[in-house]
């Protein structure tokens, strides 16, 4: 008697789909919330950190000193004429003022650094040290403030003041909510691979 099986049924293996969901990096492309982070982080490390910052540690006297090699003379003339004009803080420059702006030079700014390239290329390992930069700025921007608004070196011009600081106080707290899933780089897409399955395991049920 025949066998009027299909021939293919003969082969000893047969290539089936197995689905599986996995976490694929989405492209920075397509992060446009991300773009607003990474802008921050730009403007932190090449214009705030080791322009406006570190000028307050070489330059301990902002009414008697020599030009430094950096920050740029203009840039100095900028931050002298804002801190004459609006923030008697910064040209007071009292020493608790000046240990807020090294752990900016030593810790905030090689963090902009990672969390460039992190937040580009979808690197999870950022989000804890994320957390801990977020706390510790909130705190160190909440405490400058407090000194701004009743302070010895209160400012005259509080408004403006406290609103070019709000993105320091706010970016924490966004960040945070930004990083606060597993992996926030990521979105779960469904995979599908072959696996080999014996013919007669098939027919056997």
């Amino acid at each position: 008697m025949s066998d009027d099986r299909p021939s293919f049924y003969s082969i000893w293996q047969l290539l089936i789909l197995e689905v599986t969901m996995e976490n694929k990096t989405i492209p920075f492309s397509q992060r446009r919330v991300d773009w607003i982070f990474v802008g921050f982080f730009l403007i932190n490390f090449f214009f705030i950190t080791y322009i406006v910052d570190i000028e307050q540690l070489i330059i301990h006297d902002p009414n008697n000193f020599r030009q430094p090699l950096w920050p740029p003379e203009s840039m100095i003339r900028l931050v002298h004429w804002y801190g004459s004009s609006f923030d008697p803080l910064l040209m007071a420059r009292p020493q608790w003022w000046k240990m807020t702006i090294w752990i900016d030079v030593l810790f905030y700014g090689p963090f902009y650094a990672l969390a460039i390239y992190a937040f580009v290329k979808g690197k999870d390992w950022i989000r804890i040290p994320a957390f801990f930069y977020s706390g510790m700025m909130f705190m160190g921007v909440s405490v400058i403030l407090g000194e701004e608004i009743a302070g010895p070196y209160a400012t005259p011009h509080l408004p403006l003041v406290l609103g070019l600081n709000l993105p320091w106080l706010l970016m924490p707290i966004f960040l945070t909510f930004r990083l606060r899933k597993e992996h926030p780089f990521t979105q779960t897409v469904p995979q599908t691979s072959p696996r080999p399955l014996d013919a007669v395991q098939m027919l056997n049920g």
